[in-house]
Parts: structure tokens; sequence; C-alpha cells
């Protein structure tokens, strides 16, 4: 899903070295609205003003459940991506994807569809006719700097259930419980859907070089790492984004009064800093302003009007999304600044 804010704010996000000594963090959503009046609302938790990255996990919306008849439904047209990968996993509801490396493919709950961008693709989302209910997360994940111009992919995996003691857990990336995604990646990463019964108690075995974070969809769970140097907890109420420091090697997660369900995001410190300007991963503000041209080039008559149809668009570093006919999205304006850290 693309970054529809009509004034995107540059955000350089700086990897951690996991040695922070950081106890459990709480990080609060912020509403967001993408687009016009009756676009989609979202809760974002990544990046914010206390934490840019968990691991290479570098963007978290989080959406819905959204009546489709008053929302209008998701309705993305084609656009750009450069440096990083994107994560779609729904709860309720049905996406039609299409990209540049000819993929069309359906976002349906319980599965993975990861788009690596490497070094450029563009793609389009619509939520289908059949959809009445709307509800999920998109994220993205921050390429290293070795693969961030590897060619475009997509992939897309159903994780079988793991069901135990009142909980269903579903492992789309990395390892986690005994079962392996086979999907690949760039980094090392962990991503997982947790399902917990009222009151249900479910303790995890995790790597202590990694970071963690826990986002909350419904309900409310009590967070607790525990690793050499004893525990720290925290409860993690719906909406919001724990993050748990390395050196962990177990999380307690225990469920309130109510059915949880949860995210586990997790992988090792990113180590690297990376600038985000609308859908650009980029390492400089000259990468940046270069990705945003290409692309402009792309979908631009010569006299600047944008292509109608994007069947239309030229070909070029970001491809053309087959079968899609809707305009593309335009890039926004530029700050009247070099794109540099918040701080």
């Amino acid at each position: 899903m693309t970054n529809l804010e009509a004034h995107p704010t540059p955000v350089e996000c700086v990897g951690g070295t996991g040695d922070e000594g950081v106890e459990i963090q709480l990080i609060e959503p912020r509403q967001v609205p993408l687009g016009g009046p009756r676009a989609m609302n979202v809760r974002r938790t990544l990046p914010s003003r206390a934490r840019s990255l968990i691991g290479a996990w570098c963007f978290l919306d989080h959406y819905g459940p959204d009546d489709v008849v008053v929302s209008g439904g998701m309705s993305v047209p084609p656009h750009p991506h450069t440096g990083l990968a994107t994560v779609s996993w729904l709860f309720t509801g049905e996406i039609e994807h299409r990209d540049s490396v000819g993929t069309v493919a359906m976002v349906r709950p319980g599965e993975l569809n990861l788009m690596t961008s490497g070094r450029g693709i563009s793609h389009s989302e619509n939520s289908t006719d059949s959809t009445t209910v709307l509800h999920g997360a998109q994220l993205w994940v921050a390429l290293p700097d070795e693969s961030r111009d590897a060619e475009p992919a997509f992939q897309n995996h159903k994780p079988m259930p793991i069901e135990s003691d009142g909980t269903t857990v579903r492992v789309f990336l990395g390892s986690l419980l005994g079962d392996t995604s086979p999907v690949r990646t760039h980094s090392p990463l962990l991503g997982a859907e947790i399902l917990l019964e009222p009151g249900t108690q479910l303790q995890i075995p995790v790597d202590p070089g990694f970071e963690h974070g826990v986002l909350v969809d419904t309900g409310e769970v009590s967070m607790t790492g525990i690793g050499p140097s004893g525990p720290a907890s925290a409860t993690v109420e719906k909406d919001s984004l724990a993050y748990a420091p390395p050196g962990a090697t177990t999380l307690t997660l225990q469920a309130g009064e109510a059915w949880t369900r949860l995210l586990l995001l997790g992988g090792p410190p990113f180590g690297e800093s990376i600038i985000m300007w609308w859908n650009f991963v980029g390492r400089t503000h000259d990468e940046v302003v270069a990705y945003r041209q290409e692309w402009q080039d792309q979908i631009t008559r010569d006299g600047g009007e944008v292509i109608e149809d994007s069947q239309d668009v030229a070909a070029g570093r970001f491809g053309v999304v087959e079968g899609n006919h809707q305009q593309p999205i335009p890039a926004p304006p530029l700050p009247n600044a070099r794109l540099r850290s918040r701080s």
C-alpha cells in the first residue's frame, strides 16, 4: 500500500546496534488520513518519534475494521517503491494486487503477500467487490545496502496454523515454535500472527539477538521479556506497539479478559541509516530526488500532465502494472529542504 499523505514527512531512520539498554517501550499509534474525505484512515506506529525501526521493519500501518460502504474500501492506483519490501497481512476482506513484474494475486486473511521492490517496482491494490469489511496491516521492511538494488520479486505464502491450549500461531516470516516460513528475505526477520483465548498465556522462546515488537489488534496483552538481567513487563493495549530490545530469550504473552489477536515482529538491529520519503527508501537526499524524478518522467507527458491510463506509461525503472487502467499516482512535491533527520 502506498503512503497517500499529501505532504509526507521525510524521515531518517537510524538502525540500532542492540546496546540501547531500553526496557519494554510502548508506542502509541497516530491517526493518519490517506487521501480525500472517503479515504482510509490508518493507525501508524512505525516510524514514530520514539522508534524508527524494529530490526529491518521500518513502517507499520494498521487499519479497520472499516465498512467499505462508508470508507469506499481500498483503491490504490499504480505507484512506485524502491529499497524496501512490502508485507500485506489481512484479518478481514480481500484485495487484488497487481505489479510490474507481472503478478496478479489476491491478498486474503491468513496469507502473506511479500513484494520486494529492490531497484524499483510499481503496483496497485484494490479491494474486491465482494469485500464488505476491510481490516489488516501493511508493513514495510528496509532492504540492507547490499540488496537494495536487487531484482524486484513477489512471494505468497499461506502458513499452517499452530494450535495449542487456547492459542493459534501463524508464522509468515522466519522461524518460531518449530515452524519456519519458506519465504525468502534479504535480512533475518520474524513475523507471526498470534491469537489468544481470554486469560491464555503463551511462552515463546526467541532469538536473543533480535529486537521484537508486539502490535495488538484486538484485546489486551501483558508482555514479559525474560533475559539474563531478569524480566521486564508491560501491558499492551489495543492498537499499541510494544518494543523489546535484544537480550530476551523468552517472551511471555498473557491475554486479558477478552479474545486477543496480535502481530509479533522481530529481527536483529538493522545497523544502517535510511531515508524514507513517500514510497521510497534511500540512503541520501539526492537518491530520493532521483527516484521521484524517474517516476514522474514515466507517468507524465511532455506538457507535465499525468497520463490518464496506466497502460500508457513509459517503460522505465518502475515498469508497467499490466491490466490496471487507473491513473497512476503522481509523487507529491518535495519539501523545501534537504531530506534529513527529524531531530
